[in-house]
């Protein structure tokens, strides 16, 4: 795990500049720097490294192939990098490899077999940047589910790419350039993130996962193209479904994952895991635990607030398999200490309010290990959430009323207040549809869904700009016949890496720790597209599968619980003691709205709406972290 950063400019003094733009993200690699320099293109490229495999500068970056050919500077870890080398070998025999590295594999790979081939071959996390010095071709690549980040863009006509947006701001000339993208802030004000390909910056943007971006010379014009879609997965896996029984189908995913988290496992430094009270992490345990000689360490956080609590039923769980635990609780007060942490870790607007724990647990677990696995992926993969299953009842009720009812209800909408709302306009002509997709639309509009994430629809009214996609090709509609399944595929292709994602991804960082997500491994997911719906969910039981792989290991009545997941007492937060203080400090000083970007008036009707218990807190927070965001980095 580790940061990168380059750039193509001739006329900077390239090494001081790179240099600056290292010293930015020195908490995703503080064990080494490495610079590297072509003068003939112009390229500087600079690598933080967080040493997990090959400690020795045999693994140090940035790297050349044997051949010259090649340089890389790459930030993740490849986990079927044995698998790789020994196809290496196989070609080349008697080739010797100069360390035990991972990114030594990769790098003769991608020369060897070709980039589109080798990223095949490849199963990983990972952002990837590669020079082919002979051809003059400047490669950025990035892993399938997004694990990975990378950022890029033109800053003074010069492309200019790292892991994070703070390390673009250290670019020399990015103060003078830089301008907000009231898309992209509209967007954030819809769903509490930054949906990729934007970022807050008006023409920098994140590769979107699975994606290849390809530049040559002047390196001014990319093109990018997907090698890997999770659409195109889910269309496979719809169409070809598994036909087994539902215990083959167990039995199939606990050897897929089995073989995931045992290559996941494979560390030079101590490794150990986030625990929780529910499912997918204690299953990602048990399978460690399985598979490890010695006591899983494993790591959880508790809260006073029996209501987000989940620590006692963690340590049940740890106590039961045997692993190594280690449980803190944490007060209010240690709580609020990381809200003005917030935007520098995140270094662009981020409102899921579970960073703040997700940053504790990894600020515990950087005390004893370097690297650490985690449950993520779980509800979205295997129907978790209890939204999907709400949703999915009101469609399956609107798809039964007569066409004719719809169309009228339809007509009576378009003659009302509500009617006459971009929201209610949308949803009226959805409900007026034959075409299943955009009924399935109608019922997004009615319950405020675009992703578990997304709350309200008043963006259009904070922000003007509003970028509006599709999460779901139309065309992958017809093969879809749940509601719940379209759900997953926006999740996976939106929410899941752009918060769930980032904020493991930063939280983890800040604190120079590597997270790593088994059920994200490629055939996992491929696998888990294949599933039928009724193997995920089935007479109110979510994540059904994933539950009966897990009783193998862990007593059923020690899981049978409401969840709780990761969060806070933000409604509470925002209305009393000090935290309300700090609210009506930035909202009273609003420089985000003085400076244009928001509507004083719709901040001012929010604000008292929520006093009111009218509006729910999460779109207050979203409001904060953006004008936190903005007093701390944009004018700091």
């Amino acid at each position: 795990m580790c940061g990168i950063a380059g750039f193509f400019n001739r006329e900077l003094d390239a090494p001081v500049a790179i240099k600056a733009m290292a010293d930015r993200m020195t908490y995703r690699g503080p064990d080494a720097e490495g610079f590297w320099f072509d003068e003939n293109s112009g390229l500087a490229l600079g690598h933080r490294r967080l040493s997990i495999q090959d400690l020795s500068e045999n693994g140090a970056q940035p790297m050349l192939s044997a051949s010259g050919r090649f340089a890389i500077c790459y930030n993740g870890e490849i986990y079927n990098a044995g698998e790789i080398r020994e196809d290496l070998w196989k070609v080349r025999p008697g080739f010797t490899f100069r360390g035990s590295s991972d990114t030594e594999v990769i790098l003769e790979a991608l020369e060897q077999f070709g980039i589109e081939e080798a990223l095949n071959r490849m199963k990983g996390m990972f952002a990837i940047a590669l020079f082919d010095r002979q051809d003059k071709t400047f490669y950025l690549m990035r892993d399938r589910a997004g694990e990975k980040p990378v950022y890029y863009g033109l800053i003074a006509g010069h492309f200019v790419f790292g892991s994070e947006p703070a390390v673009l701001q250290a670019y020399p000339d990015f103060s003078k350039h830089r301008q907000i993208s009231r898309q992209a802030l509209a967007q954030y004000m819809r769903y509490g993130f930054v949906p990729a390909p934007l970022s807050i910056y008006e023409g920098i943007y994140k590769l979107l996962p699975g994606s290849l971006l390809t530049m040559k010379a002047p390196y001014t014009q990319w093109e990018t193209h997907a090698y890997w879609s999770m659409a195109d997965a889910a269309a496979r896996g719809m169409a070809n479904p598994f036909m087994g029984t539902f215990e083959e189908a167990c039995d199939e995913l606990e050897r897929l994952l089995t073989d995931a988290v045992k290559s996941q496992m494979i560390s030079d430094v101590p490794l150990g895991a986030f625990l929780s009270g529910g499912i997918d992490s204690p299953l990602i345990v048990s399978l460690m635990q399985k598979i490890s000689d010695q006591p899983v360490k494993t790591f959880t956080i508790g809260f006073d607030e029996k209501k987000y609590n989940e620590a006692e039923y963690a340590s049940e769980i740890a106590e039961h398999l045997g692993t190594k635990h280690t449980e803190q609780y944490v007060t209010e007060a240690e709580l609020l200490d990381v809200i003005p942490k917030l935007s520098s870790i995140f270094s662009e607007p981020f409102a899921d309010s579970s960073q703040i724990p997700t940053y504790l647990v990894s600020r515990l677990a950087k005390s004893q290990v370097t690297v650490s696995l985690s449950g993520d992926a779980g509800d979205e993969l295997f129907c978790g959430y209890n939204t999907y299953a709400k949703i999915a009842g009101l469609g399956n009720k609107l798809s039964k009323i007569p066409f004719w009812m719809r169309e009228l209800t339809a007509w009576g909408m378009l003659h009302t207040p509500l009617g006459r709302s971009d929201k209610g306009f949308r949803m009226a002509k959805s409900l007026a549809s034959r075409n299943p997709y955009e009924l399935h639309e109608a019922v997004c509009y009615h319950t405020s869904y675009d992703g578990e994430h997304c709350v309200k629809h008043v963006e259009t009214e904070l922000v003007d700009g509003l970028y509006s996609q599709k999460a779901v090709p139309a065309e992958l509609f017809d093969l879809m016949s749940d509601d719940k399944l379209v759900m997953l595929l926006k999740d996976m292709q939106t929410y899941h890496p752009d918060d769930i994602l980032v904020k493991v991804d930063r939280a983890g960082m800040a604190v120079s720790l590597e997270n790593r997500v088994p059920l994200l491994d490629k055939d996992v997911m491929e696998f888990a597209w294949s599933l039928p719906m009724e193997y995920k969910f089935s007479d109110g039981v979510s994540k059904r599968i994933l539950k009966e792989i897990l009783y193998r290991y862990v007593p059923k009545k020690m899981l049978d619980r409401p969840k709780k997941g990761f969060s806070v007492p933000l409604s509470r937060w925002l209305s009393e003691g000090s935290t309300k203080e700090w609210t009506k400090d930035l909202l009273g000083d609003n420089h985000l709205v003085r400076d244009g970007y928001l509507d004083e008036k719709v901040v001012c009707r929010l604000w008292n709406n929520f006093r009111e218990g009218k509006t729910d807190a999460q779109m207050i927070w979203q409001i904060l972290m953006a004008e936190q965001w903005y007093q701390d980095v944009w004018k700091g």
